[in-house]
């Protein structure tokens, strides 16, 4: 073992800045943005911050992020229906989504459940929760807003995309950035792209890209297609290419086509093209019911 790979190993061992060593009764906890060095308290790590090399910590917090941006997500952000466990497509007007309980329901189980209520001459309920379905648009309305009370992250979203049609773009924005917080994956990209036309807030090219990439990371491949867009802009084909491969292989139509215009001009190798239509294929096919 080389001497920096052996000193290397003692800074993980040992806190950098006491040198006490990991042991039974003693945790080490890493820096807070990189992976070099560990520490025995935080008054420790205080110590050390002045010997802690800036540059190193930021180009490894760099490479650490990147291996979280471009591993391949488990699915899309809007996972499976939760009736049949179907992956649900890409396309929402082939899903319904319901104002009762914010779940999204694939169309053969929104189907099958319209056809149980016609046979059994039964009152419409919701497919999920069976809660009676709301006969107008008002209904709809007050239901959402009930869910949006109950800090529910799926209406909070619905309700800022409705607000973002009617151009109230300060309301939406507050709404798509509670729902963000708690976890709403397509809220993150829709604050994406407030951030660029600079709808309800000013532009903002670094929060763009922030939001993007907390989309992207949770499976939104709309988001991943624009990392991949920018990363071209900037020059950066061999990024650009990597953020379009994972948006293909998780059934992106816009990303496979961009794949294929890449290829034409020489920035994707044949094998790699293949490998993407395969696997995009795969995931299109993976939404089909049996």
């Amino acid at each position: 073992m080389s001497e920096d790979n052996t000193n290397e190993a003692v800074d993980k061992l040992c806190s950098a800045s006491c040198g006490i060593a990991e042991v039974d009764a003693i945790k080490l906890k890493e820096c807070v943005d990189c992976d070099l060095v560990r520490y025995c308290s935080d008054a420790c790590q205080i110590e050390h911050k002045s010997h802690h090399e800036e540059e190193a910590c930021k180009k490894r917090a760099a490479e650490l992020r990147d291996e979280i941006l471009f591993k391949q997500p488990k699915s899309t952000h809007l996972g499976d229906c939760p009736i049949c466990m179907i992956p649900l497509q890409l396309d929402l007007s082939k899903a319904f989504i319901t104002t009762c309980c914010s779940k999204t329901i694939c169309r053969g189980c929104s189907h099958a459940n319209d056809l149980r209520i016609e046979e059994g001459s039964l009152e419409h309920k919701c497919s999920f929760c069976r809660k009676p379905t709301p006969i107008s648009e008002g209904e709809c309305d007050k239901q959402r807003m009930k869910r949006v009370e109950a800090n529910d992250p799926v209406a909070m979203r619905r309700e800022g995309v409705k607000q973002n049609k009617k151009g109230v773009y300060r309301h939406a924005f507050e709404y798509f950035k509670k729902a963000a917080e708690l976890g709403d994956v397509d809220a993150h990209y829709r604050l994406s792209l407030m951030y660029y036309y600079g709808h309800g807030v000013e532009k903002d090219r670094g929060k763009e890209m922030y939001h993007s990439k907390e989309a992207a990371i949770d499976g939104h491949p709309k988001a991943r297609n624009n990392l991949g867009c920018h990363e071209c802009d900037n020059g950066n084909t061999e990024k650009a290419v990597k953020h379009w491969i994972i948006a293909a292989s998780q059934g992106h139509d816009e990303s496979i086509k961009t794949l294929m215009r890449a290829f034409k001009s020489g920035m994707v190798g044949k094998n790699e093209l293949a490998a993407a239509l395969r696997a995009h294929q795969a995931a299109v096919d993976a939404t089909k019911s049996p």
